[in-house]
């Protein structure tokens, strides 16, 4: 996607040292665009941790280029193999909601079973690291096609044809590798020359919907709205909604979808409005071990700064202000639950479907 008119993905290896990963830091968007470099796995799940990084498809980009990062400190400091499985452990412990993040260092363990070389074990890391992130990419230009059709059936029965489309968080090419989830049918829209305009909530307490996805939209010459969390419902009752577009960081097999804290007050404000309420997710997402959302699926509960803090420019300068009373506690739930019923539909890379086991099945017989 595009910064100031020039291409980058998330996450990639250094053009002339191939043993460093390069990320966009996340934390200093939307005021300053910075890239750093990860040069061990500890740095890969410190970007984790601490949001250098975030959503679910980029965190299990992230994992499995940690995976090859500990393949090249074994390499270089001779620690071998029981140092890369050990890497291994802790990283898929790095953030707990995300089932991204266990699917892609489990698929690199598979891959590398066999193997008893580092160097043999370096190349393979890095080769299923790459086919991860680019499989990413693919699958989310898929998620746009199949999105377009949904939008481009609203537009033909708007006499604007303007689709307004609401979306939580930020599930765009700065959560994936590249395109995005939610994003990617907005941005097919837009290549397919449809009129949309983009409600944006906020997103707190981090904010990324109004860092993030806001600044994405920007960059790529999408209309759009910054509103706060709660105005959704209001502007559903008003008919401003056409249709809400969210990512997901798991999906059980029956349809259940974690997303970032709100998504499910959307989902029934959407459901009481008639509004279809849409998830846009790889397979990757998908949890096929589980099909009880509410009891099976992990909640983060992150850092309660975050809720008694707001970090912004200041003339130029980040710094985090206090917004509650120093003796209030915060609570800071990071994921909420959205029941099946809620969700008009799931797409994915294969197509649409509804959120519930059978169909899902038809679209993935091999699970």
């Amino acid at each position: 996607m595009r910064v100031k008119g020039q291409n980058f993905r998330t996450i990639w290896q250094k053009q002339d040292d191939k043993e460093i990963i390069q990320i966009i830091d996340q934390r200093y968007l939307p005021h300053e665009f910075l890239v750093i470099d990860l040069l061990t796995y500890q740095d890969a799940i410190e970007a984790i941790q601490d949001m250098a990084v975030r959503g679910a498809p980029l965190i299990g980009g992230t994992a499995a280029w940690g995976v090859y990062l500990a393949a090249v400190q074994a390499k270089n400091n001779g620690a071998g193999v029981p140092f890369i499985l050990d890497a291994c452990k802790e990283l898929v412990l790095a953030r707990p909601t995300a089932t991204n993040l266990k699917w892609s260092v489990d698929r690199i363990l598979k891959a590398i079973e066999s193997l008893d070389n580092v160097e043999e074990i370096l190349n393979k890391v890095e080769k299923e690291a790459s086919d991860i992130c680019n499989e990413d990419v693919k699958n989310c230009e898929n998620i746009g096609k199949h999105g377009l059709e949904l939008i481009h059936k609203i537009a033909e029965n708007k006499s604007d044809n303007t689709v307004n489309i609401l979306t939580h968080c930020n599930a765009g090419w700065l959560a994936t590798i590249d395109r995005g989830t939610a994003t990617a049918p907005m941005y097919a829209a837009r290549d397919a020359g449809i009129n949309i305009h983009v409600w944006v909530d906020e997103t707190r307490p981090r904010n990324q919907g109004a860092n993030l996805t806001a600044w994405e939209l920007l960059n790529e010459e999408i209309p759009h709205t910054v509103i706060v969390d709660n105005a959704g419902g209001h502007l559903m009752q008003h008919g401003l909604v056409d249709m809400c577009i969210v990512g997901s960081d798991r999906t059980t097999r029956s349809g259940d979808v974690a997303n970032k804290i709100g998504t499910y007050l959307k989902a029934l404000a959407a459901r009481d409005n008639n509004v279809p309420f849409f998830v846009a997710l790889p397979d990757s997402t998908i949890d096929w071990d589980i099909t009880d959302g509410l009891k099976d699926i992990p909640i983060e509960e992150r850092d309660s700064s975050e809720v008694s803090n707001v970090t912004g420019s200041n003339n130029g300068m980040i710094e985090s202000v206090r917004i509650t009373p120093y003796e209030s506690k915060s609570s800071n739930y990071a994921f909420d639950v959205t029941p099946a019923k809620y969700v008009t539909g799931l797409i994915t890379p294969r197509g649409v479907c509804n959120a519930n086991e059978v169909d899902i099945n038809k679209l993935y017989p091999e699970y």
